[in-house]
């Protein structure tokens, strides 16, 4: 049996007025997703528990069919995973993002969707400036400190505990805010608190002058783009325990996405991770790169997941059109050659599901449940006509415990 599972990262939305009422997912032309629908059949899945803040790492495990309650530690360790950088006892990953802060706002968590190649400059100052250690106020203790260059705004900040214990950093108080579910709210009121949240508070705001008349941004501003004016430090986490997807299921599994987030969820899991040329993890990603990648792996993979960014970024900007044009590519490049090409393999199965709610009024991730496709061999059609949120929520499959629907999934 071959699987695939495509994931439109925070497509689920509510009713918009520029639609005539409908959800981006209504508006989209789709019409793969919707013989998804009509040959198998459309639920909804809760994949982040009450007790956890909603975004991609979260509702990703829960996907994957990790119980998050068990298993989540933080969002950073995930990227760690997938940046090669190894997490030892005591240690503590925290993302360090580079934003855009004006008149006290979150006006651009993204920094003005900054290149990965003006980051690095930012970056590597950042790095010089802060040196290696960083004293902790409670113990005295100088704490060694890794600043790790990712892809555009995402990075990494690595707090290495040297007596190999419990951080003395950070504890279960400590609390930070993703810099995507604030925007142009009051940066005040969401900064990091706890027993941590000093430490990251100090390095926040020190990185205000070192990025303040860099080259990076003297330049970017003469081209009438948004500066990085500091960073933003979050996502904070201790190494996971996961046991390997291939020991609880027997199966081989590939991850193709352009998020670190998403591809460290999938390394640890023990997954082939394939990376694409064109895939941004933006609105210009090459969707049917993506799509002939999710092809080649069925090859020799078990299970296949493609991960697609562009739904949940257009939500974060605001835009509905960009929402449901996302949608209609990867419909079109993603969904479609994947559903053809799988009968050819024999016995298959196809999951359509977001990993969690970004709706486009908030502009910010959200609790409740999202709706999935699921179609392929053994699987029962319901009748159902579209995949979409109105359909979901009319089903009569569900799942509270997101992390159930895999079961589902393998039979």
């Amino acid at each position: 049996m071959k699987y695939v599972i495509v994931i439109p990262d925070g497509c689920a939305d509510e009713p918009q007025e520029l639609f005539g009422g409908k959800t981006p997912l209504q508006a989209a032309r789709t019409p793969h997703m919707d013989r998804i629908a009509q040959i198998g059949l459309v639920g909804r899945s809760n994949n982040v528990p009450a007790s956890l803040t909603p975004a991609s790492d979260v509702a990703t495990l829960s996907l994957f069919g990790y119980d998050p309650e068990v298993v989540y530690t933080g969002r950073a360790p995930l990227e760690a995973a997938a940046m090669g950088v190894r997490l030892g006892q005591g240690d503590w990953a925290i993302r360090c993002n580079l934003v855009n802060v004006g008149d006290c706002l979150m006006r651009d968590f993204t920094a003005g969707h900054i290149s990965t190649e003006e980051a690095r400059e930012l970056i590597a100052a950042l790095r010089t400036a802060w040196g290696d250690k960083v004293h902790c106020g409670m113990t005295g203790m100088p704490i060694p400190i890794e600043l790790h260059a990712g892809v555009q705004y995402r990075h990494l900040l690595v707090c290495r505990d040297p007596r190999r214990e419990q951080s003395p950093l950070f504890d279960g108080t400590t609390r930070t805010q993703p810099p995507h579910d604030i925007p142009d709210r009051p940066v005040v009121d969401h900064l990091p608190i706890g027993s941590g949240g000093d430490h990251l508070r100090d390095l926040m705001e020190r990185s205000k002058s070192v990025l303040a008349d860099h080259p990076v941004n003297r330049a970017r501003i003469a081209a009438g783009k948004k500066p990085a004016t500091q960073v933003w430090l979050w996502g904070q986490g201790s190494a996971p325990t996961l046991r390997p997807f291939a020991e609880l299921h027997h199966k081989r599994g590939a991850i193709i996405s352009a998020v670190d987030l998403v591809r460290g969820v999938g390394i640890l899991l023990g997954w082939t991770r394939i990376d694409v040329a064109g895939a941004t993890g933006y609105l210009d990603t090459d969707y049917a790169a993506k799509g002939r990648a999710g092809i080649a792996a069925l090859a020799d993979h078990d299970l296949v997941c493609v991960h697609v960014e562009a739904p949940d970024e257009a939500s974060h900007e605001g835009k509905a059109d960009e929402k449901v044009k996302a949608l209609e590519r990867i419909d079109e490049h993603i969904v479609g050659p994947l559903l053809a090409a799988l009968p050819a393999h024999g016995e298959w199965r196809i999951l359509v599901s977001p990993d969690h709610r970004t709706p486009l009024r908030t502009r910010a991730h959200s609790h409740g449940a999202v709706p999935f496709a699921l179609a392929g061999t053994g699987i029962r059609s319901l009748g159902q006509a579209t995949y979409d949120e109105v359909v979901a929520v009319q089903s009569e499959v569900s799942f509270e415990r997101g992390h159930e629907l895999m079961a589902m999934l393998l039979g």
